[in-house]
Formats: structure tokens, C-alpha cells, sequence
């Protein structure tokens, strides 16, 4: 197979990259009036002005043979087809199926598995509805009024990311909370004013063996304990998002009340899912379903429309040429909607997990930039915070701006002055601000240099009209294929993530030491053998 590096389309952009170092976006809005509506695409609900980029006909052309040459087109087929494109773990990748319609077929192995997801949606749905209804009941018999989902990585971040975004849509005589770190705080806050009688805790493990998972789990269960002195009441307050009955059950919860899924889901991919059961019932079974209806018009757009048309095509190509042909090391995502205040953390993990890779599916290791670091905020905050290194700064930030035409919270005059910021932040990116300019207003020769701003810095735009359930599952699913494009072009297997399992590993070996009434034998290196026998110093004079 060739090296990525020595494909025809990857030479000629390392050529074609050159060049574009030395042209600004100025030069390129003023040689074509039209570029602005010329550099633009749509899809799902979602339109994408990428115009804002140092690229050019010839730049998209190179990039799209790039993806034709790395097989992207047969890659995403394979995906869509249920094959075990995971190859590290031997798994199909297939999120799609999970808001794939009633009545569709998706074969796994001769097994057609959308069924099966809508067995458990329904499920799902029955259960919510009797939460909401204030039917289910605690073990006292009075209604459950807060829920708190316990999970980790994929399990509490797509469920909080889109509990926030949809919190418009959300039953609001319903506390919702996510606990996730195993730090004792996390914990304890989330639950200091509950009425014990009133919670139910959602348990979101897979394997029912995720270490701060469960030891969060185990405190809840022994705080509930402590109020109700019952062990029965724990299969009132506790259900389960897992696979493990046998572990469900030993923790006191009713396998009536776990609710599955499959290997074929990977965690940061799962929100919409059994994972979302928390998103249902604070949302509404409806509303869950459209959220999975705007999932699926993005799966079908990504699936078929023309690669120069197609939304995750070319947000992921665009990305990768800032990635590997400018040195960006970074990518901003700069939501300006405060129900999307999780969604740079959200997609932190989706991004980074799935493409910081350093071998090909081949396992020879890389020799050009994979994943960029993801990172933003919501709305004005950051212009108060980081936007002067994004427009002064000596480092590239290629950033996304996503704004809606319509607020959900009509309060003269903010949207109007939000999505202002949105259109002039990208302006000022692009186009900056010359010497010549500046000093037309009178700035002094040697404040000057101070004002300018170079300009040249690359956005996209994404725009819709208003931030609905549908809307969000559209835009989680952009992001979703655009790594998918990139993890393709790359060679990486985008759908694992062993870098998480080491760190682990070593805790699980170090929490015996920590806590031994006795000086353990330590075979650490210098460093943590020492920073264990200070921990332990210091727990001691406790």
C-alpha cells in the first residue's frame, strides 16, 4: 500500500501549500466577488460557509483526490456495511444503526440490527414516560424527582453535552445530574440537597467493572442505604445501562431494569443510545427520537451526497490541510449558544480519542501530524478570554463558529448582538486590520504596530435556524464523520483507544500500595516511588 506521505494528491499539496503560505484571504475575497456564496455547502439542516479558508479551487480539488486516493469513499461503504472496521478489537463500527428508522435493515453477520436497537429504544421510552409521569415510584412509594446518571468518558459526556443543549426541551420539575469523577467532590455535590427518597441513579458501565464508575455506584448505593435501611430500595432508585446481568444483579438492580447495547457501539459514539437514557427522561421519548431523526439526515448525507457537497467531507478535509500542511496543532470550537456550553468538552473526546493515534491500521508508525488538539467555549465568553492569541498570537488556530438564526430565548436585544459577534469575529479573522488602517485613525507611529491584526486566520461558519433536537443530533453527527474522514485519509483506526488503558493499569497496581497498613515494596521509578511514600506521609498525619 502507499505511504500516505507518497500519494500523487499529498505531494502536489505540500507544493500547492507553499504557495498559499504568501496569499492572504484579502487577496482571495478581492479577486473573486462571489466567493462567498461560491464556498459554501448544506445539508441536515446545517449550512456550512467555508470561504474564510486559505483554500482555492485547486486546493479542493487536491484534497478531494486525496480522499479518493486513500479510499475514503470505500472506507465510509465498509463502515455503513456493518464491516469490523475496528481491527484492533475485531469490531463493526456502527453508531449509524442506532438512529437508523423502524423498518430498516443493517445485517451484522446475517443479523439485521436495527430491531434489536428499537427494542431497547422502546424499552427505553416506557420506562421515561413512567418517570415522568411520576409513576414509577421510590421505595417509600413517593415519585421520582431527580435523576443522576453515573458514568465516565463517553457514558456522562455525550449525556451531559446534550442535556444541556436540550435543556430547553427538558421536564423541569426534574433535577438532573451527571457524576463522573471519581474525586469523592464530584459526588458528594451532586447529591448534598437530594431527598434520597425522590433519586434515581443510572448506572452507565458497559462491563459493570468501570473502576470510577462503580466506585461512585457503590458510594451512592451505601448514601441511599443510610436514608431508607433497606436493601430492597436499591432496585427502586438504581437501573443499569450495562451488558453484565450477572454484575447488575449482584449490585441489587433488577434485570428488568438494565438496559443494553452492543460491542459494536463505541463509548464516545453512544449517546444515542441506552447511554441517553437519562437525555430521554429529561427530555421526553419524542424528543430523544427527533434528536436521532437529525443523526440519521446527516448519516444519509454524509452517506450519499457528492464528496465537493458533502458537509463531513469537507470540514474534514479542510481540517487536515491546516493539520498536515500549516502546522496548526489546534482546532477552536466556538459554539454562540450557551445550551451548548459542553459541546468543545464533548467533542474533545471525540476527537481526540479517536484520531490521536501514532501507527497506521498496520501498526507503522506515522510520519506526518494526526489529531489536533480540540478545545473552546460558548458564545462571548471566550473573546473576553482567548481571542486575542487567536487574532494576535503567533500560532494558527483554524476555529468553527456555530450560531442560529433564531434564539430559543427571545430577549431583545441579545440575539441580534450574539450573532453580530459570530459575523464580525470572522470577519476580523479573515480580513485584519493593516497599519495603514490603523494609523487612518490616528493611532501614533508607535502605538501602531500594537493595533494591526494580520488577518489570514481561518474560519468555517455553521449556521441553522434554531437549536432543536433535530439540529443537535445533525450536528454531533458532522462532527462524528468529519473525524471519521480524517482518521481515513490518515490510516488510523479512529474507533479505539488503548491510550487510555496504561494509566489505568498502573492505578489499579497503585491503589494497594496507597492504602497497605504496612511500608510496601515499591518497583516504581524514583519519581513515583517517592510521590507514593509522600501520599502516604500525608494521609498519615491526617
Amino acid at each position: 500500500m502507499t505511504r500516505l506521505t507518497d500519494q500523487p494528491a499529498w505531494q502536489a499539496l505540500q507544493a500547492h501549500a507553499e504557495a498559499m503560505k504568501t496569499v492572504h484571504l484579502r487577496e482571495l475575497f478581492a479577486t473573486d466577488a462571489g466567493r462567498g456564496e461560491k464556498y459554501t455547502a448544506q445539508g441536515a439542516g446545517l449550512f456550512l460557509d467555508y470561504s474564510k479558508n486559505r483554500v482555492t479551487d485547486e486546493t479542493l480539488l487536491l484534497l478531494l483526490q486525496l480522499a479518493e486516493q486513500t479510499g475514503v469513499a470505500a472506507k465510509k461503504g465498509a463502515m455503513f456495511a456493518g464491516e469490523r472496521i475496528n481491527v484492533t478489537e475485531g469490531r463493526s463500527v456502527l453508531h449509524v444503526a442506532l438512529r437508523m428508522p423502524k423498518g430498516s435493515t443493517l445485517m451484522v453477520e446475517g443479523r439485521n440490527v436495527v430491531p434489536d436497537v428499537h427494542e431497547v429504544l422502546d424499552r427505553m421510552a416506557t420506562f421515561a414516560d413512567r418517570v415522568r409521569a411520576g409513576s414509577w415510584l421510590g421505595h417509600t412509594g413517593q415519585p421520582i424527582t431527580n435523576i443522576v446518571n453515573i458514568g465516565i468518558g463517553g457514558s456522562d459526556l455525550g449525556p451531559v453535552m446534550a442535556y444541556e443543549g436540550l435543556k430547553f426541551y427538558s421536564q423541569r420539575d426534574l433535577t438532573v445530574r451527571f457524576v463522573s469523577n471519581v474525586d469523592g467532590t464530584d459526588l458528594t455535590e451532586k447529591i448534598r440537597d437530594l431527598d434520597p427518597a425522590r433519586t434515581l441513579f443510572i448506572v452507565s458501565s458497559k462491563t459493570f467493572t468501570t473502576q470510577e464508575t462503580m466506585t461512585n455506584a457503590a458510594s451512592a448505593r451505601a448514601w441511599l442505604l443510610a436514608s431508607l435501611h433497606d436493601e430492597a430500595a436499591v432496585a427502586r432508585h438504581f437501573v443499569a445501562v450495562s451488558t453484565n446481568a450477572g454484575a447488575v444483579t449482584g449490585f441489587g438492580i433488577d434485570a428488568a431494569n438494565m438496559f443494553g447495547f452492543w460491542d459494536w457501539v463505541g463509548g464516545r459514539y453512544s449517546m444515542d443510545s441506552a447511554i441517553g437514557l437519562s437525555l430521554m427522561i429529561a427530555a421526553g421519548p419524542g424528543h430523544f427520537h427527533e434528536l436521532l431523526a437529525g443523526f440519521h439526515e446527516m448519516d444519509e448525507h454524509f452517506r450519499t451526497a457528492p464528496p465537493e457537497k458533502n458537509l463531513p467531507m469537507l470540514l474534514g478535509l479542510i481540517g487536515l490541510w491546516y493539520n498536515n500542511f500549516f502546522d496548526a496543532q489546534t482546532v477552536a470550537i466556538l459554539p454562540y449558544d450557551q445550551y451548548l456550553a459542553y459541546f468543545s468538552a464533548y467533542l474533545q473526546q471525540l476527537d481526540m480519542e479517536s484520531n490521536g493515534k501514532h501507527v497506521t491500521l498496520g501498526g507503522q508508525t506515522v510520519d506526518y501530524q494526526t489529531g489536533p488538539v480540540i478545545w473552546g467555549q460558548p458564545g462571548t465568553n471566550g473573546q473576553h478570554a482567548f481571542y486575542q492569541l487567536i487574532h494576535q498570537g503567533t500560532k494558527l488556530i483554524p476555529c468553527d463558529f456555530i450560531g442560529f438564526m433564531q434564539t430559543l430565548n427571545p430577549l431583545a436585544p441579545h440575539h441580534d448582538l450574539l450573532m453580530a459577534n459570530v459575523f464580525a469575529q470572522t470577519e476580523a479573522l479573515a480580513f485584519g486590520k493593516t497599519l495603514a488602517e490603523v494609523q487612518q485613525g490616528g493611532v501614533s507611529a508607535e502605538q501602531g504596530p500594537h493595533r494591526v491584526f494580520e488577518g489570514n486566520r481561518p474560519t468555517n461558519t455553521i449556521l441553522a435556524d434554531k437549536l432543536t433536537p433535530r439540529i443537535l443530533g445533525a450536528l454531533i453527527a458532522l462532527y462524528e464523520h468529519k473525524v471519521f474522514v480524517q482518521g481515513a485519509v490518515w490510516d488510523i483506526n479512529s474507533f479505539d483507544q488503548w491510550g487510555v488503558e496504561l494509566g489505568k493499569v498502573l492505578a489499579s497496581q497503585i491503589v494497594p500500595e496507597l492504602r497497605a497498613a504496612s511500608e510496601p515494596e515499591l518497583g516504581h521509578d524514583s519519581s513515583t516511588n517517592a510521590l507514593i511514600r509522600r501520599y502516604r506521609a500525608g494521609r498519615r498525619a491526617e
